[in-house]
């Protein structure tokens, strides 16, 4: 049969504009697809036990539970009272690094320098900022300081002894230099974060190397304190809690229970801190 030209040329227009038309739809779906995976991505919610965040910080899941925070050696951490932690987090293995506070901010204020040494000479309005940061970076805002009970309920990993390792015994062990960069082996500066052994819960440096200031706002004694674990806030200006000691403290500041104070403003050589993210 035959076929006149003219209806040849009109089937063919038909045809390429058919092919045209798909290909734009090809095309449009492409660059939505493009468009969504080069946008910002959130970070997802941790499970398991263990999490690494896109900056390398490794961090612990804590299971929730109860305690007896303080201790009776101290007036400003009387009254020993008990502490309900209704909810899981995650904290930090290690104490903040350099090298990670550098990837944040862009800088490193340390006095001591090292990529894998604790970042210190940080104040705690510093260390605000860092976290917004952080958050920004990650897509999220689960990033913040420990409260005060937090921290000490991870340090102390269950046990109820000064120390997280149990008593010491100086002829027999366990001995603080296995477990603490401080006055006594510490050659009077900051060490690599994780040389020393871990407590229970595989936490490194709650003893020594530098104290980690956490969120609340410092009070003297826990005549008041919160019975749920929540940080106290005294205001902007309030002097803030510090946990752990550092390479400079004697062994008593190293007490799973010991407490220091530091203005917000104020950073120090032997200060740093180590972050909490929500589960």
């Amino acid at each position: 049969m035959r076929i006149g030209t003219k209806k040849i040329i009109t089937i063919l227009a038909v045809l390429l504009i058919a092919i045209a038309v798909t290909g734009c739809t090809s095309s449009d779906n492409g660059s939505d697809n493009g468009a969504s995976s080069s946008s910002a991505t959130t970070a997802s919610k941790p499970t398991g036990n263990e999490y690494t965040n896109s900056i390398g910080m490794d961090f612990q899941r804590i299971n929730a539970g109860t305690f007896n925070m303080g201790t009776s050696k101290y007036a400003y951490s009387q009254p020993v009272h008990k502490v309900r932690l209704d909810n899981d987090f995650y904290i930090g293995k290690y104490e903040v690094t350099q090298a990670q506070w550098e990837a944040v901010m862009g800088s490193n204020p340390s006095n001591f320098k090292g990529d894998n040494l604790p970042v210190e000479s940080v104040s705690w309005n510093d260390i605000q900022e860092f976290i917004t940061k952080l958050n920004e970076m990650e897509g999220t805002t689960r990033y913040r300081l420990p409260t005060e009970a937090e921290w000490e309920y991870a340090a102390a990993a269950g046990t109820t002894t000064l120390y997280s390792f149990g008593e010491i015994n100086k002829d027999e062990g366990p001995f603080l230099k296995d477990y603490a960069w401080y006055q006594d082996d510490s050659y009077d500066r900051t060490h690599e974060v994780g040389q020393k052994l871990p407590n229970p819960w595989g936490l490194y440096d709650v003893h020594g190397n530098v104290w980690e200031l956490v969120e609340d706002s410092w009070v003297d004694n826990y005549g008041s304190a919160p019975e749920d674990g929540s940080a106290v806030e005294k205001g902007a200006s309030s002097l803030r809690v510090m946990r752990g000691g550092s390479y400079s403290s004697l062994e008593n500041a190293l007490y799973t229970a010991f407490r220091g104070k530091q203005d917000p403003r104020d950073g120090d050589s032997s200060i740093g801190f180590r972050l909490v993210m929500d589960a």
